[in-house]
């Protein structure tokens, strides 16, 4: 398959060795259907001890996978009657944002994510999924309106982080991303955040300020990459896996941490593998999310945001976690 992983090789191997006794046998009278049946059990197995246990650096590089599903392919799943906005009424519009009106199960609803590109010239019309201040503008545009509408805002986060471009700093990049923690914060409608791929830094946090914050099984979510981190920490970025292991970057860990709500469970390999089924299992993580949240008046709804955030993260003493709130 396509744009298999470094730790996928024994799985590759072994699926290219079955698939080469099977021509050999539709070619010649030899019977080695009893061969291929024992490594196709084998297979099985092997894939079940890779994806059950993956290490922290093999779920960093499934998220940033060219082929895992964007914020539109969800879209195109999970939504009925999307109707994209573009521009922020300021300056123009940013297209590594993606926003707009859609219905999900019959409930009007906004959908906001941040949008990177499967090839090179979709990445760079997206820019490569980095959001300039317009972005962000225009995402709180569609998240006021959504609040004045009465309607749910559900954001899906998968960016590397925000634009660090001179242009992007001149038209206010810090400004436009603080401006998005504030809004949020106090907006009387439902606000569901999904980590779909790689959340990352104050560029993820500009969508993610959320009633629930789930993330996929094997998305990341963190203040700095794991290269970031490992150039800082020890001045050479090679060592990127030693860090994605100290960060705590993956669903698990944060799950465990007290920083998300919990983790949306991916198709095996990864979402890129199946898209409909693992849009399937974030409907049903999302029907639930909505189905709890508004039964909350806006005043709950806001209440509940500031004591989720106030109470959020653990700390680590002795390898006993302890709530910091």
């Amino acid at each position: 398959m396509a744009g298999e992983l470094e730790f996928e090789k024994p799985v590759i191997e072994l699926r290219a060795k079955i698939d080469e006794l099977k021509k050999f046998t539709q070619n010649s009278e030899m019977d080695l259907s009893a061969e291929i049946e024992r490594l196709e059990t084998r297979l099985s197995k092997l894939e079940a001890d890779i994806y059950t246990n993956l290490k922290p650096w093999d779920r960093v590089q499934i998220a940033r996978h060219a082929m895992r599903p964007t914020t539109l392919d969800y879209i195109q799943e999970l939504f009925d009657n999307f109707f994209e906005c573009h521009g922020d009424r300021f300056y123009g519009d940013d297209e590594a944002i993606v926003g707009g009106i859609a219905t999900f199960k019959g409930l009007p609803v906004t959908v906001i994510g941040h949008q990177r590109g499967k090839d090179t010239k979709e990445n760079l019309r997206r820019n490569f999924g980095m959001p300039h201040p317009e972005g962000y503008r225009k995402a709180l545009r569609l998240m006021k309106q959504a609040d004045k509408f009465n309607r749910p805002i559900i954001c899906f986060i998968d960016t590397k982080g925000a634009y660090p471009g001179k242009a992007a700093e001149e038209r206010g990049q810090s400004e436009a991303i603080a401006k998005n923690l504030f809004e949020m914060a106090g907006l009387r409608v439902p606000v569901v955040c999904i980590v779909i791929g790689e959340g990352g830094s104050g560029g993820a946090l500009g969508l993610g300020v959320g009633n629930h914050l789930f993330m996929l099984e094997n998305s990341t979510y963190s203040v700095i990459s794991p290269e970031g981190a490992a150039a800082l920490l020890w001045k050479d970025s090679s060592l990127a896996k030693k860090a994605a292991e100290s960060m705590k970057i993956t669903a698990p860990d944060l799950k465990e941490l007290d920083i998300i709500d919990d983790v949306i469970k991916e198709v095996q390999g990864g979402a890129h593998r199946d898209v409909k089924q693992q849009a399937a299992y974030m409907e049903k993580t999302l029907k639930q999310s909505l189905t709890s949240l508004l039964k909350l008046t806006p005043e709950e709804l806001v209440e509940q945001r500031y004591e989720k955030y106030k109470a959020i993260g653990k700390v680590s003493i002795e390898n006993q976690y302890i709530g910091v709130n």
